[in-house]
């Protein structure tokens, strides 16, 4: 029964963040929705922040696999629950990519029509960005190789996860209140995405990448749901992420944590966020 609500948890809980995420990127590219970046990095942080109070007591509401990747380097959970996380993380991105495809099917394809796109064409990017997420666009103003998108993929994933340890060790006496706790990881994903969605739209979460970019690959963009033909689908938008948030896992572990507990301040609470064995 345990397993199946973290199953439930972290299905629902992805859904709903990338539902909001994705849907806001959706409503900008169709209808000008949003006029600047700051707007739709505030509606990712949203989304994060509901999808968490949502499902924290379902799952540990890791709602990315570089999260539960960390969180296992950093012995906080165990190896074994890595199957369900992943699945059902990948499986509620997913479904959250088809409900926007659903939703806005008809407008996609009014604005396809509009603007003489053919599906599956290169200039079909810019419908398919709203799927998956691409870190070289014709005619923007970055310029980003391959090994710069990776690198960006991979900080904004470290600073991420080093926040959320931050936020959630039980020896950080200054992190906020629990109950504030999915508020201040959901304005750190909004500031991240303000500094590196302009390189590599701010992907951060393997799941939030493959599900929708799958989405959009069954409904016809075919090719052009990839950034190129070189890999960089795959180590830009899912290993990158994965990497950052290892690193950041080992560098809170071994430097950050044992400096917090090595505080004179007294600590009562004993971490009880790490797990043995």
């Amino acid at each position: 029964m345990r397993l199946s609500k973290e199953f439930i948890g972290e299905s629902l809980g992805t859904f709903i963040l990338v539902l909001f995420g994705c849907g806001s990127v959706a409503v900008s590219v169709l209808f000008g929705a949003y006029q600047g970046i700051m707007q739709i990095a505030l509606a990712w942080g949203i989304g994060v922040t509901l999808a968490i109070y949502l499902t924290r007591h379902l799952s540990c509401a890791h709602l990315n696999p570089a999260v539960t990747l960390a969180m296992v380097i950093a012995g906080r959970m165990k190896a074994r629950k890595i199957p369900v996380y992943l699945a059902a993380q990948f499986i509620g991105a997913f479904l959250a990519g088809l409900a926007i495809y659903l939703l806005f099917g008809p407008s996609i394809s009014a604005y396809e029509a509009a603007h003489t796109i053919v599906r599956g064409s290169p200039e079909s990017i810019q419908t398919a960005k709203m799927f998956g997420e691409y870190y070289s666009v014709t005619g923007s103003a970055a310029v980003v190789s391959m090994p710069l998108a990776m690198g960006a993929e991979a900080f904004g994933t470290f600073i991420l996860l080093l926040m959320i340890f931050a936020l959630t060790e039980g020896c950080n006496i200054g992190r906020p209140h629990d109950a504030m706790a999915p508020l201040f990881i959901g304005l750190t994903v909004s500031s991240i995405i303000c500094l590196i969605a302009p390189l590599t739209q701010a992907g951060l979460n393997p799941a939030r990448d493959f599900g929708p970019r799958m989405v959009a690959w069954i409904f016809g963009w075919g090719e052009a749901a990839f950034p190129d033909t070189t890999g960089g689908f795959f180590l830009v938008y899912i290993l990158a992420p994965v990497i950052g948030g290892i690193i950041a896992a080992l560098f809170f572990v071994k430097i950050i944590e044992p400096a917090m507990k090595g505080t004179p301040e007294k600590c009562d609470c004993n971490c009880e966020g790490k797990v043995k064995g």
